[in-house]
């Protein structure tokens, strides 16, 4: 088994990035779902766990390779009247859907599980594709930023003029480096304000893009299973799997019929009925039925994520203590209160998310002094615009009294 899932390790590496440019909600989507339905893939593409997917017989000199071919690419069916557990249980029929048959009865038809493969790979394409998008959009910014301050920790007790490499790969960077880079970090910032307005908006519609696409997956998916997806999970916990037939019975068949035509001795059409069994229907039953309850948690995810979104873009502007409690998560340690609140007046929510996201992927320490050298020139505009209001102030009453 362990050799088998051995070809999707390239793709299932989950070490933490040294650069963060999303949040956790994110990452349900292109990590963990991109992952799982690429696993399910792998399941229903291998023969090792259930044998041949689709085993007929006809009872006639039909060579059996030929029969389990000609079935499994085109559709078997089943007859809807003989999903019936009480006749099931009286041994009148010996399969559910599975009995005899007139040409009036109706039947279900199966061909979902020709495709299976092929739309659990299409749809883990779909999960990767909004992550795609932000990648492009965000530009590389942060780590372009955040680039090159590895080390940072040790550098902060390093106190000499020079620096000192290890083994070529890493880099103790003197003091009068450290503070280099953070002024380069601060003008790239502000740089950032001027040009890349728009950073933040670009983020919260690809977090948008993950419930839109979702919904839709579940939505194709219901449709892939003729109408049976939407009440899977709530019929697979209300089942009480007791009986001789089941929810899943209904919608993955391990017994189905299939009809076989070819000419006979006569030259007439002749048509050979046969029975198959299909094994895949055991692995597409779980799959299924675990994706139902994984897309539900994805929809509240997502939900709950553009949620805390409104609620970021609501309070950054207008709760100095919010600014507090978000930045004590990104960088541990307290900042100065008197920043964060120029911070909570000054700053729109494009460049405080950023600002934020930068406090994610930089040292605490290596933040504060950033922190502190992208507050400071705001902090001597607002004293001197201050000083200025209070000289105003007093020349006007000056001029009152006089």
């Amino acid at each position: 088994m362990l050799n088998t899932f051995s070809v999707l390790k390239p793709h299932l590496k989950f070490k933490n990035s040294f650069v963060s440019i999303d949040n956790l909600a994110f990452k349900f989507h292109y990590r963990a779902t991109f992952a799982i339905l690429l696993v399910c893939t792998l399941l229903v593409t291998s023969r090792q766990y259930v044998g041949e997917h689709i085993r007929c017989i006809t009872g006639s000199s039909i060579p059996e390779h030929v029969i389990n071919t000609f079935c499994f690419f085109t559709t078997t069916f089943t007859v809807i009247k003989h999903f019936n557990e009480t006749l099931l249980q009286d041994s009148s029929v010996p399969h559910p859907g599975v009995g005899h048959m007139i040409n009036e009865d109706p039947v279900k038809y199966h061909a979902y599980y020709q495709w299976v493969p092929f739309v659990l790979f299409l749809q883990a394409l779909m999960f990767y594709f909004p992550h795609y998008i932000w990648k492009t959009m965000e530009g590389g910014k942060i780590r372009k930023l955040a680039d090159g301050l590895r080390m940072v920790e040790l550098s902060h007790y390093y106190k000499e003029n020079n620096s000192v490499t290890f083994d070529t790969k890493y880099t103790l960077h003197s003091k009068s480096e450290i503070d280099k880079k953070i002024l380069q970090v601060r003008n790239a910032f502000e740089r950032h304000r001027i040009i890349n307005h728009l950073w933040a908006f670009k983020l919260v519609f690809c977090e948008f893009l993950n419930l839109i696409n979702v919904l839709i997956q579940v939505r194709y998916t219901n449709k892939f299973l003729s109408g049976r997806f939407y009440h899977l999970g709530i019929d697979f916990i209300n089942e009480d799997f007791d009986g001789t037939m089941d929810v899943l019975d209904t919608v993955f068949p391990k017994v189905t019929k299939c009809h076989f035509h070819k000419y006979g001795h006569s030259g007439t059409i002749q048509k050979h009925d046969a029975l198959c069994v299909m094994a895949l229907n055991v692995i597409n039953e779980k799959i299924f039925s675990f994706l139902w309850f994984w897309y539900g948690i994805l929809v509240l995810v997502s939900i709950c994520a553009l949620i805390w979104r409104i609620q970021t873009y609501w309070l950054h502007g207008r709760s100095t203590r919010f600014n507090e409690i978000v930045f004590s998560f990104a960088c541990p340690g307290n900042l100065s209160k008197s920043d964060i609140g120029i911070l909570t007046r000054q700053y729109k929510f494009s460049d405080w998310l950023f600002l934020y996201y930068l406090a994610r992927n930089m040292d605490a320490h290596l933040f504060k002094s950033l922190f502190r050298c992208i507050m400071t020139p705001i902090v001597d505009v607002e004293a001197t615009l201050t000083s200025k209001l209070i000289e105003d102030s007093q020349y006007n009453e000056n001029a009152r009294e006089n």
